[in-house]
């Protein structure tokens, strides 16, 4: 079997990031992306999000961004994709459901249903959202109206006229509420009380949002997104919301959920027809367990002081769309900083071979 210089699972931004920069480098290698179309998770959002509802999406290196308008970003962002693929000769292989990651005698084997591919590296991009996270609570079992987490969410007309319990202190739970309250009955809850800014979110704003994700991943902690970091906005398609009030009557979180609501810790009861659980994803990296990355904390360490992409328990793995470049803000110098970190170990272990 052909040993590739280096493999790149995942064709989202930091993936296609990483293989234009690795191609630049002369570094043969393939992307496998599990989806069947360009796309990355953006082809999974829901219909009403458009593309001035989105944070914005950097453009990928040498190419400029999709435009803000009122167009689905579900089709715009895979679209914009798709010809970048095409426009660059990305050598990107789907659908590939990548299930492990294995090390037979030196080399990198990465399984799938779909075949095997020996690599001497490896630039993992799978991101988070495969991996929603889902709060246990008590009788939460028992709730005999709907619950859905954001990658279920089907678009505000769905909920018209029900009374909706949204769970999250993030961005989604926000917008979330700014579509919903104008149209239905809404509650928030969080655990914390939210972070609110009233500035312009500036590059320097992300700069430092982003280095304090990068200090927990120096250290081998769980990375928390960065989104978690910069506090919340609201933009004016949430004005109407704040209006209604959906943002100040934000409550801490319940005790329990019973069949047709939730109970408060005082005792008192809150029916509600739909839980909507916008509380955030976990890094997709399952099919890495048998490399043993995770630290005694229970994150990947990673080099320069969290600001680098390399695993510092195995030099030949890059991690992108992982803690600091888990956006927008950061993948594209992610990618760039992933294939320099592959060229440098091909570098080493040549000399290592050779001397």
């Amino acid at each position: 079997m052909d040993i590739l210089e280096s493999v790149v699972i995942g064709a989202g931004q930091a993936g296609l990031s990483s293989s234009y920069h690795l191609s630049r480098l002369g570094i043969r290698h393939v992307v496998l992306d599990a989806d069947a179309r360009p796309g990355g998770a953006w082809q999974h959002r829901w219909d009403a999000l458009t593309m001035r509802d989105v944070h914005g999406v950097a453009e990928l290196p040498g190419a400029l961004p999709p435009a803000r308008t009122d167009a689905r970003a579900n089709q715009v962002v895979p679209a914009y994709f798709a010809d970048y693929e095409r426009a660059h000769d990305l050598p990107v292989i789907r659908p590939v459901d990548v299930e492990l990651v294995t090390d037979d005698d030196g080399i990198l084997v990465v399984h799938a249903p779909q075949g095997r591919w020996r690599t001497r590296t490896l630039v993992n991009a799978t991101g988070t959202w495969t991996r929603p996270f889902l709060p246990r609570y008590p009788g939460q079992e028992t709730f005999l109206g709907e619950q859905l987490h954001t990658v279920d969410y089907p678009g505000p007309e769905h909920f018209r006229g029900r009374r909706v319990l949204v769970v999250g202190g993030g961005a989604s739970a926000v917008q979330f509420l700014g579509a919903l309250a104008p149209l239905t009955d809404t509650l928030w809850v969080t655990r914390r009380e939210p972070i609110w800014r009233d500035d312009d979110f500036t590059p320097e704003a992300g700069a430092a949002a982003v280095a304090l994700v990068e200090q927990r991943v120096a250290q081998g902690l769980p990375p928390q997104s960065v989104v978690s970091v910069t506090g919340l906005m609201l933009r004016p398609q949430e004005q109407e919301a704040a209006r209604l009030g959906a943002y100040a009557a934000r409550r801490p979180m319940f005790s329990r959920i019973e069949p047709h609501g939730v109970r408060w810790d005082d005792g008192t009861f809150e029916p509600v027809d739909v839980i909507l659980w916008a509380t955030g994803f976990r890094p997709a990296i399952a099919h890495l367990a048998p490399l043993r990355l995770r630290s005694a904390s229970g994150g990947i360490q990673l080099d320069r002081g969290g600001r680098g992409t390399t695993a510092v328990k195995d030099p030949r793995i890059q991690l992108v769309g992982y803690g600091p470049s888990a956006s927008t803000i950061g993948a594209n110098r992610a990618g760039r900083t992933a294939a320099t970190g592959v060229r440098r170990y091909l570098s080493d272990e040549a000399r290592a071979l050779s001397a």
